[in-house]
């Protein structure tokens, strides 16, 4: 007998831009977004908490934000997680050997994700899920310190970032890409056990890694057509307009396409056509 073929197509970076908040609302609307992942430090997170609030049919989930931010705790209260200017410390091999091996930074690095879970909790918004920018909870202390805390705070489910290489050699053979296993494949088996072993629900692929930010409508439709069997997520970092502030923050990104290809008519039709079922991580069982 087939086994079913799920499909959770998640948006990341909510709050970060007002551009961002608009495209997540309107694929949701009007495309195949379920879920999307706030950021609780971000300049747009009001906005984005708002929209969410006026959305019960999104998903919303913790996108924990451990670089490329601000964090939620006073600079002084996480000095060795900041720099100079009081932003995360960008150098993430660094980061995660302090983390591995510093227990005073790993009490920082426990009180800054309380406090963002915390603040996501202030929001009264369900916590559909948890993940960290630029998949940081790949790192063993972060994914142990994500569960331990999430504990308090409702945590059901945790993406792990496994993109299946048969799945993505398949759908990347019309433009000759060559598709390699990742070095911290290990790692990410070691998350998912880690997560199982909590009891916690958890994606069985993820979709977008190779292609990050460039998620267009020809190669999220290959995709579809090599959907695996199971649970799979599709993620993508989705705007309405490419504004200076994303611009900086993520210059080699394609949000606009992105977006375009949420809002597909022709991607919703290959969905159905597939007879893939749209779901968030809340509909995943424990």
């Amino acid at each position: 007998m087939e086994t079913a073929r799920r499909l959770i197509v998640c948006a990341d970076d909510f709050g970060l831009d007002l551009a961002v908040n608009e495209a997540v609302e309107a694929a949701h609307r009007d495309g195949i977004l379920t879920c999307t992942s706030l950021m609780v430090g971000a300049p747009a997170v009001a906005d984005a908490v708002e929209r969410a609030r006026r959305i019960p049919t999104l998903g919303v989930g913790l996108h924990l934000t451990l670089v490329d931010g601000r964090p939620i705790l006073p600079p002084d209260r996480v000095p060795d997680l900041v720099d100079a200017q009081g932003a995360f410390d960008n150098r993430m091999a660094l980061q995660g050997a302090k983390f591995f091996f510093l227990p005073h930074v790993r009490r920082q690095l426990s009180a800054e994700i309380r406090a963002q879970f915390e603040a996501f909790r202030a929001t009264g918004l369900v916590l559909d899920h948890v993940n960290a920018h630029k998949h940081f909870h790949i790192h063993p202390t972060i994914a142990r310190l994500a569960i331990e805390i999430g504990r308090d705070y409702g945590i059901a489910a945790m993406r792990v970032p496994a993109e299946p290489t048969t799945v993505l050699r398949q759908a990347a053979a019309a433009e000759g890409m060559t598709v390699r296993a990742p070095l911290y494949a290990p790692w990410i088996e070691l998350l998912r056990r880690r997560i199982k072993g909590a009891g916690l629900a958890v994606n069985d692929h993820l979709l977008g890694l190779a292609w990050t930010g460039a998620m267009t409508e020809a190669r999220v439709l290959r995709l579809i057509d090599a959907l695996p069997e199971g649970v799979s997520e599709l993620y993508a970092h989705p705007a309405l307009s490419q504004t200076p502030a994303l611009k900086r923050a993520m210059p080699h990104y394609r949000p606009m396409d992105e977006q375009a290809a949420l809002v597909s008519p022709a991607v919703r039709e290959r969905v159905a056509a597939r007879g893939i079922e749209l779901i968030a991580y809340r509909d995943l069982p424990s």
